[in-house]
């Protein structure tokens, strides 16, 4: 795995209906889907063209079984951040007052992975990939129709999540914005600026990491989500840089964030 400690790999969304999520998503990300190949599990493997005709993998759906909703798992997007070694990066976790919801396991082909939360509660994924091609699922480089965009933790305790994070995989504070009554949002960065921290809205009832997907046109999308059983909590909301961002449930009850230019607006990104 040629990313570096503490980058982010992979997006993983847990859902109680594959097809129908696939569905949702595909329109307006232009994802495809394909079975993995693990017979033991239903995992689909999303992935897009790019614009020299390349095939980029960008992330899996799992469909949950029902001992893992007996165990308290809900339909929830998750991220997997790269590591030079899951077993010590899980020590490390705990040491640090996180907790273990999956123990380190090895999958044929695929890496080591181990599932944790932060302090505050908040679930990730750690993994060291088995391949040798750098990930591109998040779009570091450049701006990616279907990749992601931007990571963006939403937390109870801001100082102790980067604390925790910034411990655990180098990651370093690259400067702040106000939100007025929302607090300041600060900026991560990592090999490049890789998304911010802020503290979770009242009326969020957890915090929860939410990373942002590229989409072609914002208004396409808005529309596509109302007329396919989503539904929009947020947005279209203009962002600095002259992007918008949307943030709605998806028809299972994910929580999920957009990010995409208006195709009509001439400060929008393209």
């Amino acid at each position: 795995m040629p990313n570096k400690h503490g980058e982010f790999i992979w997006y993983e969304l847990l859902t109680d209906d594959s097809n129908a999520a696939i569905q949702f998503y595909s329109k307006p990300l232009g994802w495809d889907a394909a079975n993995s190949g693990h017979p033991e599990i239903d995992y689909r493997i999303l992935s897009i063209h790019d614009e020299t005709g390349a095939r980029r993998e960008v992330g899996g759906v799992m469909q949950l079984t029902e001992q893992m909703r007996q165990g308290g798992a809900r339909p929830i997007w998750l991220g997997y951040i790269g590591v030079d070694n899951v077993d010590q990066t899980v020590a490390n976790v705990v040491a640090d007052g996180g907790t273990v919801h999956m123990p380190p396991t090895d999958i044929p082909e695929v890496g080591r992975l181990a599932m944790v939360a932060d302090p505050q509660g908040v679930p990730f994924y750690v993994m060291r990939g088995a391949g040798n091609e750098t990930s591109l699922a998040f779009a570091a480089d450049k701006p990616r129709v279907g990749h992601c965009a931007w990571n963006e933790l939403l937390t109870t305790d801001p100082e102790a999540a980067k604390t925790f994070y910034f411990n655990q995989f180098g990651w370093t504070k690259d400067g702040e914005m106000e939100m007025g009554p929302l607090g300041k949002y600060e900026f991560i960065r990592h090999n490049g600026v890789i998304g911010a921290v802020m503290t979770k809205p009242e009326e969020m009832p957890v915090p929860m990491w939410h990373y942002y997907f590229r989409c072609a046109d914002i208004d396409t999308t808005f529309n596509d989500i109302n007329n396919n059983g989503g539904q929009v909590l947020h947005g279209p909301d203009e962002i600095p840089g002259g992007d918008f961002i949307v943030k709605g449930l998806d028809p299972q009850g994910a929580v999920f964030a957009l990010v995409g230019g208006r195709k009509n607006h001439s400060g929008a990104s393209k």
